[in-house]
């Protein structure tokens, strides 16, 4: 379940998604299982050969893409999700979802 989006934020993403970019979205989260992570970034793009390349600059394996559904995604959990957030200039989703002292 997503928590703490805007429709017009989702929208943009989307947007962006099915425009070929690499498009990034941080929302709070809950998965039972992944009790300690608190939050999820999605890095989608409808380009799935893009998104997979944009993943392998970060270790992310092609077949981890989520394309079940109408936009295709990475899921970011973690240190990996700070981490790449923090390398893309994505500070502010860091702050907003105060990451460093949750996750």
């Amino acid at each position: 379940m997503a928590f703490g989006l805007k429709r017009q934020e989702l929208n943009e993403w989307k947007r962006k998604v099915l425009d070929g970019e690499i498009a990034f979205i941080t929302h709070y989260w809950y998965d039972p299982r992944f009790p300690d992570c608190h939050t999820v970034t999605k890095v989608g793009c409808i380009n799935l050969e893009k998104l997979a390349m944009w993943g392998r600059k970060y270790g992310l394996k092609p077949e981890w893409i989520d394309s079940r559904e109408d936009y295709p995604h990475y899921d970011l959990l973690g240190e990996k999700q700070i981490n790449i957030l923090n390398h893309e200039g994505y500070a502010d989703h860091i702050e907003r979802f105060n990451l460093k002292n949750k996750e």
